[in-house]
């Protein structure tokens, strides 16, 4: 699963490298003062949430989605696994408008690692 970390004034996501080659995609990173929002979500496998078209990227209904989703105006970098909680970082600046993941770390470092923008609704 990714792992998310706050790495001097940037956010990186750090995939493994089986996850790196079925997103097409290596780490990714976006600079924190770009980072408008986290947000928890408990149903990642939604159309509200999961939108676009992914390309390129791999993807099993409420298995795995992993990669690229492009939308009409941008894209987001999908890293969802199961049924598990996801979170929805959205950004102003980047290569991406929102990041949805499934990550390694625990809700309460996430909340602390991201407290200035972290909200619960």
């Amino acid at each position: 699963m990714p792992h998310v970390e706050r790495f001097g004034t940037y956010v990186i996501l750090s995939l493994s490298s089986t996850e790196k080659l079925f997103a097409f995609h290596g780490n990714v990173q976006v600079k924190f003062k770009e980072l408008l929002s986290v947000k928890p979500i408990e149903k990642a496998w939604t159309s509200k949430v999961l939108r676009g078209i992914r390309a390129p990227g791999t993807g099993l209904p409420f298995v795995v989605a992993l990669g690229t989703w492009r939308l009409r105006r941008g894209k987001n970098f999908v890293a969802v696994y199961g049924k598990r909680p996801a979170y929805v970082f959205t950004f102003t600046g980047g290569d991406f408008q929102q990041w949805i993941i499934t990550p390694d770390n625990t809700p309460a470092e996430i909340a602390k690692m991201f407290e200035g923008v972290y909200s619960q609704s």
